[in-house]
Order: structure tokens, then sequence, then C-alpha cells
């Protein structure tokens, strides 16, 4: 019978097309009940990790905040105490983010961060209260409204000794409107002194920081604050002082603005020799008081005497001040080590010194100490910057 033979057919022919088939595979079970090898997985989320973890309490400030991001990028991170983000860099695949400031010591931070494709995580930790607090306590020379000489070291003078003496003079920056280059020297545990190579340009100003929030200046001592102070620097006022020739030269800017006559320490002993080589002006006094060291009422050669107009430049008693011998005045050395002056003229250089206004003199056996006093420039720079504890 024709008709059965021709259902098989179609049948058989309905079979082989479906086992030949070049298009999608199915989705469809597996005859035999097997699993569908073919399904997608979808990838993992990003793994967002703090530190420091959540919650820590007595958190050092020179730690840094480190957030990464494992299966994923980092889109963002922010860290906050007191409304004041934390600064921070990616790496160059942004699956990491370091912090590159201390942080501020006896504070909250929280911290938030997102990586691409949406995960969020936070955290927040508190900073330790350190056992010192580090902090300037002076800056000189920089009276509210003074200008300095163009020889004008600053020196700092911290509230505790300093052990961690590198971290601290790393935090130090000066900034000059005119180009300068200069270097840090440590003359002990509490003071760092900050001289340039060359004078400085007149008639601008410098700024001083020290970045201290969060620095350890030595054992459980922590900055806690940073401290700016601006320096103006006046004109360039260089007195030369030639003590064979008993004359003394004044220049304002280059230009000769005074010359005194005057009389310089009478060399008959080493104490009332005048020093030779570069000095700074170092501050002034009318009258000053001046009582010979090392000796009482009584000794030869003690005195005790108010004396007018007295700029000091070093610190074994040396000064340019008034005084009314005139007679030996531009003609023979006479005083106990000073260089004295006609009244007016000593009055005039008293009026228009500034601290830090250099004073070169020649002519003497004596040699200047670069630690006497402000004499930091009898010093070679090469031999200065050997003084900082970056070098």
């Amino acid at each position: 019978m024709r008709a059965p033979l021709a259902g098989l057919a179609v049948a058989a022919a309905a079979v082989l097309v479906t086992s030949c088939s070049g298009g999608t595979p199915s989705t469809a079970p597996a005859a035999d009940g097997g699993a569908n090898t073919d399904v997608t997985t979808a990838p993992a989320a990003p793994v967002i990790k703090i530190s420091p973890a959540e919650g820590s309490a007595t958190v050092r400030p020179d730690k840094r905040v480190v957030v990464t991001a494992a299966n994923g990028s980092l889109e963002q991170v922010t860290v906050e105490s007191g409304g004041k983000a934390l600064p921070g860099d990616f790496d160059a695949n942004r699956t990491k983010w370091v912090s590159k400031a201390p942080l501020k010591p006896s504070s909250k931070y929280t911290v938030s961060a997102r990586a691409v494709g949406g995960t969020t995580a936070s955290s927040s930790f508190k900073t330790l209260k350190p056992k010192v607090e580090l902090a300037v306590a002076d800056v000189t020379p920089a009276l509210k409204g003074e200008k300095v000489g163009v020889g004008a070291p600053i020196i700092v003078t911290f509230n505790q000794p300093v052990t961690q003496k590198a971290a601290v003079e790393q935090a130090l920056e000066v900034e000059s409107e005119k180009p300068s280059q200069g270097a840090w020297r440590w003359i002990n545990d509490t003071t760092v002194i900050y001289r340039t190579a060359k004078f400085w340009q007149p008639h601008q100003k410098v700024t001083f920081t020290a970045r201290l929030n969060g620095v350890q200046g030595g054992k459980d001592m922590y900055g806690v604050e940073d401290f700016t102070k601006s320096i103006r620097i006046g004109a360039a006022q260089i007195a030369t002082i030639d003590t064979r020739k008993h004359k003394m030269i004044v220049k304002r800017d280059g230009k000769v603005v005074q010359t005194m006559l005057i009389s310089a320490g009478n060399a008959s002993t080493r104490e009332y020799t005048t020093t030779s080589g570069v000095h700074l002006a170092m501050g002034k006094a009318n009258p000053e008081r001046m009582i010979s060291p090392g000796r009482k009422k009584g000794d030869p050669g003690y005195y005790d005497l108010m004396i007018n107009h007295a700029v000091r430049f070093s610190n074994s008693g040396e000064y340019v001040h008034a005084l009314n011998n005139v007679w030996a005045q531009g003609r023979q050395n006479v005083s106990h080590g000073c260089i004295n002056s006609r009244p007016d003229q000593a009055k005039w250089f008293y009026d228009q010194v500034q601290r830090g206004d250099v004073i070169t003199i020649t002519g003497t056996n004596r040699e200047m100490e670069w630690n006497n006093g402000w004499g930091f420039w009898q010093m070679p720079y090469k031999q200065w910057k050997k003084g900082s504890a970056l070098a």
C-alpha cells in the first residue's frame, strides 16, 4: 500500500534535516538529561579593600591610606577629615590608590571608594593623639612688618628636640619671588638654619612653610599643624669696613650712600681685636649697656657703659656704635673691639640698618668664627650644605 510508505519517507527526511542543521545550537537539555555546556558565566564583581581597617582608633599619622580593587578598576576614591580631602594617586591600571600626605593626628577620617561598574565600599578610622606635639616655636628674623637684609638667614627653632631630622627637614619649604638656591644646616636638636648660596636678591618676599602636620619628629612625637611665615627682603645694604684705613663705606643697592670715619679694636689682645670676615647685623639698641666680659668691678679693664646707637654684629660683643672720640676716628684704632664712629653718622647707620644687612670687615688677624652670632657666611656654601640631614 503506497500511502504508509510515503508517510515514512517524510518522517525520515525530517530527521535528516534536523541532524544536519548548521544553525545556533539548541539551548534545550540534552537528550540524556546532561547540563548545557554552552551557558556564559557572568564576571565576578570587583572587590574593594581599604587600609587602615574599619574602626581602627590609633592609626599612626605617617601611615598611608591604601585602597585596592580586585577584578576591576577604581573610578573614585575620597578620603576626608573635617571637610578637607587627603590627596592621593592612582597606579597606572587604577587598581590601587595611595595617599601622598601625612594624616592629621587626633582626627577622624572617612574613606569612600567606587569601582567601575558601581561597586562601592566605605570605611572610617581615627589617628592617634601624640604623646609629644612638635611645633615651630620661633622664626628669626621675621618680626611683623620687618624688612631684613640680603644676608639674612632663616633660623627655625622647634619646641622639642628633633631626632628624626631628615623627616622634619623634608617638610620645610622656602619659596622666594626671585630665584635663589639655599640649604638647611642643623646646629643642634632644636635649631635648623637656612642660608642661601649667594645673597638674596633685594626687594622681594620669601615664604617659609613647615608642613609639620603628621610628620614624626621623634619617638611618640608628631607635628600637629603646618606653619607659614612671610619674610620681606629689603634693600641690599652692605657696609664695608677697612680697619687699616679706618673707614666704613655703606652701599644701598650698589650705590654709595655714606662714608664714615671709624676706629676699630686696638688689637693689644685677641679680645680687643675686631674680627675680620662677613658679618651680619643681628640687632640694635639705643642705648646699649656694655659690660666688660669676664671682669668684675675693680678689675683692670673693667667697664660698665651705656652706649648710644649700637648695632650688634657678633656674639663676642662687637658693635658699630656712636662714640665722641673724633680725634681717633679715621686715624687710629683704640676700641675694645667695636667699630665706633661720629655720633651723627652712627645714628644715621642705626636708623638705616636692617637685621641681616651685610657688614664685611678686613684688616685684622682675628678671623670671624662661622658660629659667632650670625657669622654663617664665613663657612663655604659647599661645607654648609653638609649640615643638612638630607645631604
